[in-house]
């Protein structure tokens, strides 16, 4: 296809308009930072220059999702596109759905000292039922008025430079040469669309959302300047805003429920262990045999020759539960005794609230912290979130720095992952924290091509995979096991969320969100079975209680070793809150309970007794409530942290 000139190409043109709005965004953001100044007192030039080039990867998206109707306007293979009449259109069509855009952009500049946060969709809920929101958006218009004149020329700006690059029709000599080439377009065109709204190219990268913005700063609160408002408000456009319960009193719902621990209050020292975490991807409780003698008759082998070996010189807990079915609602529980309730915290209106966690807490004692996920980097916005969650290195796929060991889809085999992490490990000065998430188990299944044939292929696929990282992790404990700091360390292992079932019982509500917890200590002084309810989000008060860590902190689990009063396991499933206590579970829609069942004698939670046991689900239930006003007035309040004088 032969074009008279450059200027003509409707696609050079669509190109410009696109650079346009992202030069209006950088605009924007520089303009947030200016006017806020003083809420960010101690941003280096380096670090800001790092918060632009982040913010890049946010305002693409956000500027493909508002212009795909226009980009597809653009791209239609019709030669009605380059006609004057259908331009004029399309140019409206520009400017009313980006001037929109520009408008929340440029608002939240004014906005934001008021609420410490960009705008997301809960405004509009916020202001449902305000009378006088006419004068109130008038009142602001003139109260802020500099913002209003910065708005207005931007628009200008905008309107200018896309006359700039207006096309002119295209004259070809063939329509088949003009239709042949417009077809060919489309599908890359697409494609980059689809990786622009998503934040990447690769399969195993999630589309981005608010909390990955925290891959760029050093300090929760910057990542407001990384990211841009259309982007917060279309990420949660789905997202349920948390409304604030008042079921008891104050000092009612401490009494009953208190996500804030005062710390070890012993006079044991504190004891600088190394703490170890493997987070194995997909491991059901049902794959370990040492979980399940009673099944198949007491004849079941499971797939974990190790970890059934190595639970019998560990503290094993044969009742825990995850707090979720996503790899991204396991880490927060894991990392930071967060569960994700109604939808994973990572993904929520409430994703950049300041947290404590494994990593923040011990490195205010000295501990080197770090995090090992063998995926490319920025998979599954592990980066982002263990920067946010106080976690200082990040070893991934780019750190191991070899393909060769790639499994072609998701990232590192695990056998060599783990040996490149033991390795670091013995790099680190001790005391540290270092905890890895594993990758392997995890669909297609496979298994790298030397190990095909020498792992029980069960009845299910995932069996095989399952059977690899059991041996991967033997393999880890092998190299471990000889290192000078392996006896002063405390291994925890569980798994992100359980996976496919093959026995009835794991199909449940509750089988389904079984998964395998183990603390191992190689001194010994831990050891033993525990068949009380407990869950991902209890690992982290437990370790620091098991290190009589002296601090307050704040988490929504309880120590699962020294119990002192009912300890409640709480999910979401189903749309239902499920709480643990016990032998019974409790389904309840957030009203009132629906379901109770006494999981010990009914596996297949077959049999309804609410009707008959009304005091055991009216103690459930006052507990789950208690938790309910806890997690939505912290969530909302941003208040998940404890500030020490």
């Amino acid at each position: 296809m032969r074009l008279n000139n450059l200027k003509e190409n409707i696609y050079i043109a669509l190109l410009l308009r696109l650079l346009i709005l992202l030069f209006l965004y950088f605009i924007c953001r520089v303009a947030f930072y200016a006017f806020n100044l003083s809420l960010f007192p101690i941003i280096s030039t380096s670090s800001f220059l790092r918060m632009l080039w982040g913010g890049v990867k946010f305002d693409i998206s956000a500027i493909f999702y508002i212009n795909s109707l226009f980009i597809l306007t653009q791209i239609i293979p019709f030669k009605i596109r380059h006609t004057p009449v259908y331009q004029k259109a399309c140019e409206w069509l520009f400017y009313i759905s980006n001037g929109i855009a520009l408008a929340f952009n440029v608002g939240d500049i004014a906005y934001y000292p008021f609420t410490l946060k960009r705008t997301t969709f809960t405004l509009f809920s916020q202001f449902a039922n305000e009378q006088n929101k006419v004068s109130l958006f008038f009142r602001f218009l003139t109260d802020f008025w500099y913002i209003t004149v910065l708005f207005i020329l931007i628009m200008a700006l905008l309107v200018f430079l896309y006359k700039k690059t207006l096309p002119i029709s295209i004259t070809l000599k063939r329509n088949w040469q003009y239709y042949s080439f417009s077809i060919l377009l489309l599908p890359l065109i697409g494609g980059l669309l689809v990786a622009g709204m998503r934040g990447g190219f690769r399969h195993s990268t999630r589309p981005i959302t608010l909390s990955n913005a925290g891959e760029f700063v050093e300090q929760a609160s910057e990542v407001h300047i990384v990211l841009n408002t259309p982007f917060a408000l279309l990420r949660t456009l789905k997202t349920k805003s948390l409304q604030k319960a008042n079921f008891f009193s104050e000092q009612e719902v401490n009494a009953i429920y208190n996500p804030v621990h005062s710390g070890d209050s012993t006079q044991k020292p504190f004891i600088r262990k190394n703490i170890v975490i493997l987070i194995l991807e997909s491991f059901s409780k049902e794959y370990l045999g040492g979980f399940n003698k009673d099944l198949d008759n007491g004849t079941y082998k499971g797939y974990t020759p190790f970890l059934d070996s190595l639970m019998t010189q560990s503290m094993a807990f044969t009742n825990a539960y995850a707090n979720g079915r996503k790899s991204i609602e396991g880490l927060p529980s894991v990392l930071a005794s967060i569960p994700g309730i109604q939808e994973p915290f990572v993904l929520s209106n409430y994703s950049n609230n300041k947290v404590n966690s494994f990593g923040s807490l011990l490195a205010s004692q000295g501990y080197n912290t770090s995090f090992f996920h063998g995926a490319p980097n920025g998979s599954m916005g592990f980066s982002s979130f263990t920067k946010m969650a106080g976690i200082k290195q990040y070893f991934g796929m780019s750190e191991y720095n070899n393909d060769a060991d790639f499994d072609g889809m998701w990232g590192i085999w695990d056998e060599p992952f783990m040996q490149f992490w033991v390795k670091n490990l013995n790099q680190f000065k001790q005391p540290f924290f270092s905890a890895l998430f594993s990758v392997s188990s995890h669909h297609p299944f496979k298994v790298p091509e030397q190990f095909e044939g020498k792992f029980p292929k069960g009845t299910l696929p995932v069996h095989q995979g399952i059977g690899y990282t059991d041996y991967s992790l033997r393999q880890f404990f092998k190299t471990a096991s000889k290192m000078p700091w392996y006896k002063n360390t405390l291994f925890i292992i569980t798994a992100d969320h359980s996976s496919v079932a093959w026995h009835d019982e794991y199909k449940t509500s509750l089988g389904a969100y079984s998964v395998p917890l183990l603390i191992f200590d190689p001194s010994g002084n831990l050891k033993g079975k525990d068949d009380r309810p407990v869950q991902q989000a209890d690992i982290l008060p437990t370790i620091l209680n098991q290190l009589h860590y002296k601090q307050p902190y704040f988490a929504f689990g309880s120590d699962m070793i020294n119990q002192s009063k009912e300890h409640p396991v709480i999910y979401f499933a189903d749309d239902l809150y499920q709480i643990i206590t016990g032998d019974y579970v409790l389904k309840h829609d957030g009203i009132k309970p629906v379901a109770l069942y006494n999981y010990r004698t009914d596996k297949l939670l077959t049999k309804n007794i609410l009707s008959e046991n009304e005091q055991v689900s009216n103690k459930m239930e006052i507990l789950l409530e208690a938790f309910i006003q806890q997690y939505n007035k912290n969530m909302i309040d941003n208040t998940l942290t404890v500030t020490t004088p």
